[in-house]
């Protein structure tokens, strides 16, 4: 008898949870570059940035989680390359178990392994003078949009991981997502910018996804940006869920 969709996910995010744990080193590498680019921001950039916030650390936080996310979900393509190119799809296949529990094994390994890089980013940047007068609602609703961000992005790097050539293939998608941020409110405000840079900064989904963390930890109300970063984080997670489910099918034949 076939095992069910919940327990055969449950078994396969086992399976790829140790593989994290036995090398720690991916939620290290996940975490460095995020780390130094608030340093970075903070300590050289930060005074000479006129953000109209009273601490730059704050301000700036969070890009830097969107940047950590974008940065983790590199992984999942990696992984999944891997795991194709060593026939352990194949052998998985043969057995009695839900097709799409595999996809989303590595789906949720990706959630669980983000979620520890952003905290601990956000544990460095609590040490370097980060503050929240967020609620309990504040820093649920931040949560909720994060995962939201995190699943999105990661359904992204399904895609990539199962069609790319090379396994620098299946990674290297990432990059223009990490440097996204950098095109958008999340260091300076769009105002400062020249004016076809501030139309793409003020209509792509990092701004608004920034513009709604920020208010949340600062426990203002989001307003629009927050319905919109909503639609955006919506509207990416279901065209690459049917993008990478379509991909699957494909790939198994």
């Amino acid at each position: 008898m076939s095992s069910t969709f919940f327990g055969d996910s449950r078994a396969l995010l086992g399976r790829s949870l140790r593989h994290i744990g036995r090398s720690p080193d991916t939620i290290i590498t996940t975490t460095v570059m995020p780390i130094g680019f608030m340093l970075l921001f903070v300590y050289v950039f930060g005074g000479a940035i006129n953000s109209g916030s009273r601490s730059y650390v704050s301000y700036q936080l969070p890009g830097i989680l969107l940047i950590t996310v974008a940065s983790g979900i590199s992984y999942t393509a990696y992984r999944l390359f891997l795991d194709l190119q060593s026939g352990i799809f194949e052998r998985l296949q043969s057995l009695p178990i839900s097709r799409s529990a595999v996809l989303w094994a590595h789906v949720l390994t990706s959630v669980v392994a983000n979620a520890v890089s952003l905290l601990v980013v956000l544990a460095v940047g609590l040490l370097i003078g980060f503050r929240s007068a967020a609620g309990v609602l504040g820093w649920l609703g931040a949560a909720g949009i994060l995962l939201l961000f995190t699943l999105a992005l990661t359904w992204l790097a399904v895609i990539p991981g199962l069609t790319a050539r090379s396994v620098d293939g299946a990674s290297a998608f990432s990059y223009p997502l990490i440097f996204l941020p950098f095109v958008s409110s999340a260091f300076v405000p769009t105002r400062s910018m020249p004016g076809p840079v501030r139309a793409f900064a003020e209509h792509q989904p990092a701004t608004a996804i920034v513009n709604t963390l920020r208010a949340l930890f600062a426990a203002r109300s989001p307003g629009s940006d927050g319905w919109l970063a909503l639609s955006w984080c919506l509207a990416i997670l279901v065209l690459a869920y049917a993008l990478a489910m379509a991909s699957y099918r494909r790939k198994l034949g």
